[in-house]
């Protein structure tokens, strides 16, 4: 059996529907995926480094 990887939108991508970021939570990692280019690269990060990393997205450095 095998799961299907769920994509999300970013809450900040606003209304413009091409300057989308989307991630997806899978097998314990996060990968994050350009919107417009869905069969494109992904990056993907431990869940430890996204945790790590979204205090400090959030702040606006």
């Amino acid at each position: 059996m095998s799961t299907a990887v769920v994509w999300r939108k970013s809450s900040y991508s606003g209304s413009d529907a091409d300057t989308c970021v989307e991630i997806a939570v899978y097998l314990g990692a996060v990968r994050v995926r350009d919107s417009k280019d869905a069969t494109g690269p992904q990056l993907t990060v431990s869940s430890r480094a996204w945790a790590a990393f979204i205090p400090f997205a959030a702040s606006g450095a």
